[in-house]
């Protein structure tokens, strides 16, 4: 606030909307003096200058500050305190949660309420009275009272950017003009044309109007304008996915490929057209996927050259079954081992030719000359 002008442009919040009338917005209202706002404003904070008029109802969260010669035609209802400065006009009613300090001759058609202290005098303004009141608590001693009082009254609660509307402005459904600069947040909904030195539209915002000005016009990506986009001696540069529905005139244009543009374009000097940029999170997928696919397709003709398939089962046919081969199940036919089979061992031949003779003219035994019948016998026991 000390550093430079708050009220040197338009400027809209992000967010920001006009719905039924009113400019519905989260952080505080700034209206500069002499200046006519044929809407009504709902926001945290709304301060305004000398001379200032109001359309429509005034609803503030937080504090109201209407400097002198003010007039509201409508309600005026305050969530904290409200501070009313001479000769103040209010056709509809005040209510006021906190303290109301107002001075002389103001009106108030439909009477006012305050739930808190009302005092009716000529409010002093702001600065001069806390400058008093620090400089008396420093006097006396009290540095930490004095530091606590500052920190409250100079701390920034919203994190939402001010609106602040210049000295001279005129704002309603028709059209919003001023001889400043024009700054318009994203995600913001908007009636009315818009006149100012120059015009930059943030992304996301749809403004039902057109765009008039001396300077340079911004329209942001995402943002869609139902109007001309016109300018006397300045540029235009529309980036992606805008939608312009009517005509663009300028000196130089710069159209991306990814804006639509409904009308005509008059550019008196270079119309320059640029490429829409390509999103980064499918560049990198389809590259990582190529190179995915390229070591895939590497590794598989590698493998396929250099080594052969071995497979995982193997087909052996019994004739081709070596004699080093044992079997993991052996077949039994009629409860005897056959040991003349390909897996006897040579030398074991000799000895089990018996045996076998043996065992063909006794079935209950085996090969050894052992008793099966015991031993199955004794296994069932068990």
């Amino acid at each position: 606030m000390l550093g430079s002008n708050p009220f040197d442009e338009l400027s809209i919040p992000d967010g920001s909307v006009v719905e039924e009338h009113d400019l519905v917005t989260d952080g505080d209202v700034l209206v500069g003096g002499q200046s006519v706002i044929e809407l009504g404003v709902r926001g945290a904070n709304v301060v305004a200058g000398e001379r200032v008029r109001f359309a429509g109802d005034i609803e503030a969260d937080g504090d109201c500050r209407l400097d002198m010669w003010c007039s509201v035609d409508g309600n005026v209802l305050v969530g904290e305190d409200a501070y009313l400065g001479e000769r103040v006009h209010i056709t509809g009613q005040l209510i006021v949660s906190g303290d109301l300090d107002i001075g002389d001759d103001v009106d108030i058609e439909r009477g006012f309420e305050a739930n808190g202290w009302i005092v009716i005098r000529n409010p002093m303004p702001t600065i001069v009275f806390l400058f008093i009141y620090l400089s008396q608590l420093l006097r006396l001693g009290e540095e930490e009272a004095a530091s606590e009082v500052a920190n409250e009254f100079l701390a920034d609660d919203t994190d939402a950017r001010p609106t602040t509307i210049p000295r001279g402005a005129r704002v309603s459904d028709d059209a919003w003009r001023v001889s400043t600069p024009a700054r318009i947040g994203r995600e913001c909904r908007l009636h009315g044309n818009i006149r100012a030195a120059s015009i930059d539209v943030d992304a996301d915002t749809e403004v039902f109007g057109s765009l008039r000005a001396r300077g340079d016009i911004h329209v942001g990506p995402g943002t869609v304008v139902h109007g001309d986009v016109t300018t006397k001696g300045g540029d235009v540069f529309v980036d992606a996915g805008a939608h312009v529905r009517g005509d663009i005139s300028c000196e130089d244009c710069a159209l991306s490929e990814a804006a639509e543009v409904d009308g005509s374009i008059r550019a008196r000097g270079e119309m320059t057209l640029t490429s829409a940029p390509e999103p980064a999170e499918s560049v990198t997928d389809s590259d990582s996927n190529s190179d995915t696919d390229t070591d895939t397709d590497t590794s598989a003709d590698d493998s396929t050259s250099d080594t052969q398939f071995t497979p995982a089962f193997v087909r052996i046919d019994a004739d081709e079954v070596s004699s080093t081969v044992t079997p993991a199940i052996v077949p039994l036919t009629d409860g005897r081992h056959d040991w003349n089979a390909a897996d006897a061992r040579p030398e074991d031949s000799a000895s089990t030719s018996a045996d076998a003779d043996a065992a063909d003219a006794d079935p209950s035994t085996n090969g050894a000359g052992e008793d099966l019948s015991g031993i199955i016998a004794e296994a069932e026991k068990r």
